[in-house]
């Protein structure tokens, strides 16, 4: 029997020595992958040890002005070998941290330069990109802020990364199983500890009438989001760092998807002396993301609705005649794959699932080991027509390029770099292939793209 809507939104709970390195680049700073001991848990747990950049929860926040450049060095202090992608950027395709696609996996005791321009404003993120569904579950990623030339009106700032953790109730220490048949056939990697910013229950203040703008990012390996607000007003004036044109008023709820971000102005209304929340619902019941805790009065009065964010300089798409391309997802537990092609072989689902993939697209499995989805040219406007045909959601990422959702009725939604599509859903993205060089196209749920999930498209 396939989960509903309902049910998905609401019941996905549950150092090495380095090396000799290669000199830095001038200007580059240092980022290095290290194992590190947190207090996640209550102290009464004591710590838990994760893969953390510069060994902290998050990894260090990295903020620049828009059209700025990037640079960093990734210094693997892990056990692994690692890579670092920068989601959301329109990045050159070298600097893309794809091990095994855009670079080699850097081995531990290595380095790798990263240096790029960030050319759009907005909420973005880093994390690792080899072995992801392990090194994002164990913690490496942060938060990557282009800031607009003017900053909008707002009294405060907050980045907001919300992630769930899969613990050993008996040792506070992280699943080890990374890998579980269950996880990669089914809804992925679902943790039973919910954190914001590596913290459980954070806490801050807030004055009443103060206006603040939340950078959301879900950082989760496959858990759903669905937010809700108490005692503040919103609206959601960018996604997946892309500003909409209107600010939209923020509804009952909103659900991000793993890897999706929104950026919300919130005013507070809530009393003095009173409460209010960021609040995730799970399992039907609400619990606090970030409760800010109202102190007095920023002004008297409230605001008026916030203006639009400045966009972000796209070229536009152009519907008619663009090329159609066709991605069908299928497999899963409850699916009605039947074989697919690993390896150039055609395999029964059942082999299949010996050899730990149990996801195609199109009938086939592999990155590198198929043809890419598509060969594009510069330029090219490009339809793409995604049909989930499985029993779960599955948050689809394009690197490289920002994508159009195409609405209902044929009109362009706002831009995005990931979108949810809910078990029997079919949607459409719409975009220029305007940046050069060989793209992954996978689910974000990281066990899903591990076990089948993933494609890439070639633009030259």
């Amino acid at each position: 029997m396939k989960p509903t809507r309902r049910q998905l939104l609401g019941g996905l709970a549950a150092s090495t020595a380095v090396l000799a390195l290669p000199a830095r680049a001038v200007g580059t700073t240092p980022l290095t992958a290290q194992v590190a001991d947190v207090q996640l848990l209550p102290e009464e747990y004591g710590r838990t040890k994760i893969w953390g950049y510069g060994g902290t929860m998050p990894g260090p926040e990295i903020r620049v002005a828009q059209g700025s450049r990037v640079q960093r060095q990734l210094i693997n202090d892990l056990p692994q070998a690692t890579s670092t992608h920068w989601h959301g950027i329109r990045i050159d395709n070298a600097m893309d941290g794809v091990s095994g696609l855009t670079q080699t996996a850097v081995a531990p005791g290595a380095a790798f330069d990263y240096d790029f321009i960030a050319p759009d404003a907005g909420t973005y993120w880093y994390h690792a990109h080899n072995r992801s569904f392990e090194q994002v579950a164990r913690g490496l990623y942060g938060a990557l802020i282009v800031e607009e030339p003017s900053p909008p009106d707002v009294d405060a700032e907050d980045v907001l990364i919300l992630d769930d953790w899969l613990l050993d109730p008996a040792t506070g220490q992280l699943d080890s199983n990374f890998e579980a048949p269950h996880d990669r056939s089914h809804a992925g990697r679902n943790g039973n500890f919910i954190a914001t910013n590596g913290v459980s229950g954070l806490t801050k203040t807030a004055r009443q009438n103060e206006r603040r703008r939340l950078r959301i990012i879900n950082a989760a390996n496959a858990r759903l989001f669905q937010l809700r607000l108490e005692g503040l007003e919103g609206w959601v004036v960018a996604l997946d760092g892309m500003p909409l044109s209107k600010p939209e008023k923020f509804g009952e709820t909103l659900v991000l998807g793993p890897a999706q971000r929104a950026d919300v102005f919130v005013d507070v209304t809530a009393e003095a002396g009173s409460s209010a929340y960021l609040l995730a619902i799970l399992n039907g019941e609400a619990l606090p993301q970030v409760r800010y805790n109202v102190t007095g009065k920023a002004t008297k009065a409230r605001r008026d609705m916030p203006n639009p964010l400045p966009s972000n300089s796209h070229q536009m798409v152009a519907l008619d005649g663009a090329t159609q391309l066709a991605l069908n997802m299928e497999g899963g537990a409850m699916g009605g794959l039947r074989a697919a092609t690993l390896n150039g072989k055609r395999m029964s689902f059942r082999g299949l699932a010996q050899e730990g993939q149990f996801w195609a697209f199109n009938g086939a499995i592999g990155m590198m080991e198929n043809p890419p989805l598509a060969k594009l040219s510069r330029g090219e406007n490009v339809r793409l027509k995604i049909r989930n045909d499985t029993a779960f959601p599955h948050a689809m990422h394009l690197h490289g390029m920002h994508f159009h959702e195409v609405m209902d009725d044929g009109r362009l939604g706002p831009l995005r770099d990931t979108t949810l599509l809910f078990s029997d859903e079919t949607g459409e993205i719409a975009f220029v292939a305007d940046n050069p060089g060989q793209w992954l196209l996978h689910c974000h749920m990281l066990s899903h793209a591990a076990s089948g999930m993933m494609t890439r498209i070639e633009v030259s």
